[in-house]
């Protein structure tokens, strides 16, 4: 039998620690956009996507 626990956290960055935390998230944010731009771009182009 499995049993699923979870947790919640709060957390209380320091403003420098929110700052990164921020960066990172955009930084994300901007490759997933990208590559994502770059599978439709070619999925249009020859019906298939990227692997």
């Amino acid at each position: 039998m499995l049993v699923n626990k979870a947790y919640k956290f709060r957390i209380y960055p320091t403003k420098k620690q929110e700052i990164l935390i921020h960066k990172t998230m955009g930084c994300s944010r901007f490759v997933f956009n990208r590559f994502l731009g770059l599978w439709n771009d070619t999925y249009k182009e020859t019906g298939k996507g990227l692997s």
